[in-house]
């Protein structure tokens, strides 16, 4: 079993080419399956793929389920074993997948907080007011990193990126001239995202003092070819980008609990609402199929009547006028 691991895992970064991330938390849950297998052998020999059964499997998840696991990490568990199973169904060790006999646990419908149009606009202005309003001993720090700032958020709702998509941005990514940046997704998948006149204008601004960052680190570092860097002019992290956006929700005034994920459904549905076709939304987000766009979307009450009224044949006849000795009955 642990050979089969290894060699599912080696797959994975060689022909899937996925990331660090990926193969990180495939093997906690591969590991962790092979674990309470053996917890129930009994210290007996690990087991060998074909010995195993959707009710071993089904074992596992009640066993996850004891140790009250939400059900989304129980689900996450249950798809990778169904993946790591149906590798070895292709490589001819499995005649069939034993997990995809087993039902994972109903998960519940969860909408992820997203901003009005307003509320984006808002936030947008957060860095030029904290600009605006620091302590003049460090105005020009506080310039260059405000900079750095509004542009971080504007790319966010401009492009609808990932966290870990835009802190992957190099200066080679970004043709600001075309108005586009090329985004390394998930499963290493390229793409080429549009950016908007405001958000190309707030980068070229940033790219205007981001030297003054760069100095502060040795040049040959891997850093000096990142898009966005820290005060100290490293690659500036994922956690370092929430704590951005965090910080600018807070003085802004919104009162939100708006989190980068946010950002990109806010992105997403106010596409939606001004009327852009859920495909093309679907190739900027990146994902991999149309029901994963759809969950990104918040379509407003009143948008959903507009098209009604505008599309339906029955809504657009009950609003035509009345006909002679109509109601005369």
């Amino acid at each position: 079993m642990q050979a089969a691991i290894e060699e599912y895992l080696q797959h994975l970064r060689a022909e899937r080419d996925a990331s660090a991330h990926t193969l990180r938390n495939y093997r906690v849950d591969l590991v962790q399956f092979l674990d309470y297998l053996r917890k129930r052998r009994g210290g007996e020999a690990d087991p060998q793929p074909a010995q195993l059964d959707q009710y071993a499997i089904r074992g596992f998840l009640a066993h996850l389920h004891g140790d009250n696991l939400a059900p989304s990490s129980v689900a996450r568990k249950l798809a990778v074993l169904r993946s790591f199973f149906r590798f070895l169904c292709r490589r001819g060790t499995l005649k069939s997948n034993p997990a995809e006999l087993v039902v994972g646990p109903r998960l519940p419908r969860r909408t992820t907080a997203h901003l009005t149009v307003d509320d984006a606009f808002q936030l947008m202005a957060s860095p030029r007011y904290l600009e605006d309003s620091g302590p003049s001993g460090s105005s020009k720090d506080a310039g260059t990193l405000s900079l750095r700032d509004r542009a971080i958020l504007e790319l966010f709702y401009a492009s609808g990126l990932r966290i870990g998509e835009l802190t992957g941005l190099n200066l080679a990514d970004l043709d600001a001239a075309e108005g586009l940046v090329r985004v390394l997704g998930k499963g290493r998948k390229e793409r080429i995202v549009p950016v908007g006149r405001t958000a190309v204008a707030a980068l070229r601004e940033y790219l205007d003092v981001r030297g003054s960052l760069q100095q502060r680190r040795d040049e040959t570092r891997a850093e000096a070819a990142a898009l966005f860097l820290n005060a100290r002019g490293g690659r500036l992290t994922s956690r370092g980008v929430s704590l951005i956006v965090l910080r600018h929700l807070q003085s802004s005034g919104l009162g939100k609990k708006i989190t980068t994920h946010g950002l990109r459904h806010s992105f997403a549905t106010h596409l939606l609402n001004a009327g852009a076709d859920l495909r093309a939304i679907q190739e900027l987000l990146g994902h991999a199929r149309l029901s994963t766009t759809q969950r990104y979307t918040h379509v407003s009450l009143d948008k959903v009547m507009e098209i009604y009224d505008r599309a339906h044949p029955r809504a657009r006849t009950a609003r035509r006028a009345p006909a002679e000795g109509a109601g005369s009955r």
